[in-house]
């Protein structure tokens, strides 16, 4: 989640460069699928059509579909509504793994402790700014984000027991990068500039994008939901917005004000009371 959280700055920089999100995403996967293959055993097919069609859906939830659904919503809406919603996430996920996972039901004091996360996170994401301004297609589009990570939480929990997780990623990326290509096709050409790529700021984001964000980080995640569970896991994306406003304020000199620091303290308990085991 910390490495994850600083994508946004990451990203941020190259939309400022010129970049389009759409071809953000296409570099980093690109760059994630090459080297991957490195690490990843060399078989193509999952065991399965079935498998292979799950697969592809986690590459669609938890790849293309995802991130043009959260970079668009940012063209819509303001980067707090965007935040507050796509860190809902952790609530959505275990409302449906209630509903599909007997065993991924949360307790009544962890319930209580992810409400009282989501909102100490809701405070680090205002950050004493609260300008709330709905807009109805930002909005929309950021829960339909906040949806496709989820759905590709609980996919891969079906899956992620009989593969191994280096092969999942490499898939995931696969596909991921193939369910993006209609979007270059039908909507905007991918950006190509070698005046654009060639410039270091731009490719030095890149590579944290496609090697540390990309290749590491889903390795992690896929890995870590195996262990943790779907919603053990998911929780703790309520971390993302603590870790992006350390990082923004020491690159970016964005301002820490009191109410993100109510926020984090609210937020770190609320996590406590998530993750404390059953006892007995």
């Amino acid at each position: 989640m910390a490495l994850w959280s600083e994508t946004f700055i990451s990203s941020k920089i190259l939309v400022e460069q010129g970049m389009a999100p759409a071809s953000i995403f296409f570099y980093r996967f690109v760059l994630a699928y090459v080297f991957i293959w490195f690490i990843s055993p060399k078989r193509l097919w999952a065991d399965s059509l079935k498998d292979e069609m799950l697969m592809a859906l986690l590459g669609l939830s938890g790849g293309s579909l995802y991130f043009l659904a959260e970079n668009t919503a940012l063209q819509y809406s303001t980067a707090s509504n965007v935040a507050l919603i796509i860190c809902s996430t952790p609530l959505l996920t275990a409302l449906l793994a209630a509903l599909f996972y007997r065993d991924e039901r949360l307790r009544l004091s962890q319930t209580v402790g992810v409400a009282v996360a989501f909102i100490g996170m809701a405070l680090i994401v205002f950050n004493g700014r609260i300008v709330l301004k709905l807009n109805p297609v930002g909005d929309i589009l950021a829960f339909g984000a906040a949806l496709c990570w989820s759905i590709y939480s609980l996919i891969l929990k079906s899956v992620s027991g009989r593969y191994d997780v280096r092969f999942l990623t490499r898939k995931i990326f696969g596909y991921g990068l193939l369910t993006i290509v209609p979007y270059f096709l039908l909507v905007r050409p991918l950006d190509m500039s070698q005046v654009l790529l060639s410039r270091p700021v731009v490719w030095g984001n890149l590579l944290f994008l496609g090697l540390v964000a990309s290749l590491l980080c889903y390795v992690l995640w896929n890995w870590c939901l195996g262990k943790l569970g779907t919603v053990r896991a998911t929780s703790l994306i309520f971390c993302q917005p603590f870790f992006t406003m350390l990082g923004a304020a020491i690159v970016l000199n964005e301002r820490i004000t009191w109410m993100a620091v109510l926020g984090t303290v609210i937020l770190t308990a609320g996590m406590l009371v998530v993750e404390r085991r059953k006892k007995g």
